[in-house]
């Protein structure tokens, strides 16, 4: 499949979108939205809910009523099926029909996400598919993940692609001195890379060194998947590692590899060559960053 499949999140719901090629345009599933906007998780709720709005709307002369697509996307028992898509003032024009806080707020969100340096930042990830510069990445290698970094941030940061000269600490945790760094990153770059476990431990060593002054995460789980891909022909579905455990695996990963390992191993995929494992993989790894 082809088709560019892309996934944001408002509180912590999925919003899938899908390009349409013939329209130019991220086109956005209405399911998702009403979902959102009702704060109900229940699939067959929000279908028959929007079965019914759909129909009111018709009545009163609406376009919502009747102006949607149906194209396909992958619904929650795993299959591709035709669902409901409207365009980016649609999405405006149907949230302004639930008059709640919840739909203000979505409002704001949805409208502003996209133009945020993480919105600009993550849509260069996605080109990234399509770039001639992933098949010239160094793979495994410091200068690799330099590369990396600055094709996602260049532009937005004036650091983007260079190792930091300052400290940097999060939740009290000192990342590589700087004084050490240099040194830290050489060892970290002769680390092995011939199975999973070496892998992840580089993955664990890296991400303890920080060597940029933002977009760390972001730029190293390319890098790992990168890595993966060429050493074991496998790739990880970043969809089924849970936020919350993964954020606290890597914390703990500081003084024990294990649950990362574990929480990775179990989402390993074959899918290397799959461009829409890939967006998925770029749009959960967004996620992770959204506080």
């Amino acid at each position: 499949m082809n088709k560019k499949i892309s996934m944001r999140f408002f509180d912590d719901r999925e919003v899938r979108a899908i390009w349409d090629e013939s329209s130019n345009k991220w086109l956005f599933s209405v399911l998702d939205i009403v979902a959102v906007l009702r704060n109900e998780d229940n699939y067959q709720k929000n279908r028959n809910y929007w079965k019914y709005l759909k129909a009111k709307l018709k009545k009163e002369g609406n376009e919502l009523g009747s102006d949607t697509t149906h194209l396909k996307l992958r619904a929650p028992d795993g299959k591709m099926r035709l669902t409901n898509v409207i365009g980016y003032e649609q999405v405006i024009a149907l949230a302004k029909v639930f008059p709640s806080a919840q739909a203000n707020r979505f409002i704001a969100w949805f409208t502003y996400s996209d133009e945020t340096l993480d919105g600009k930042s993550k849509n260069k990830a996605y080109a990234l598919w399509d770039s001639s510069l992933l098949s010239q990445i160094e793979v495994g290698t410091v200068k690799g993940l330099q590369q990396i970094h600055g094709y996602l941030f260049g532009g937005l940061y004036d650091f983007a692609g260079q190792i930091r000269s300052k400290n940097i600490a999060k939740g009290g945790f000192q990342f590589a001195m700087i004084q050490y760094l240099d040194r830290t990153l050489a060892d970290i770059e002769k680390m092995p890379m011939n199975n999973f476990e070496q892998i992840v431990d580089k993955y664990v060593e890296m991400n303890i060194a920080h060597p940029f002054m933002e977009g760390n995460g972001r730029a190293t789980r390319i890098w790992l998947d990168m890595i993966l891909k060429k050493q074991l022909h496998l790739c990880i579905d970043w969809s089924l590692v849970n936020k919350k455990k993964y954020l606290d695996a890597m914390v703990d990963s500081v003084v024990y590899s294990g649950a990362i390992k574990h929480l990775l191993k179990n989402a390993l995929t074959d899918k290397i060559n799959d461009r829409e494992m890939f967006m998925k993989g770029i749009d959960y790894s967004y996620y992770y960053e959204e506080p």
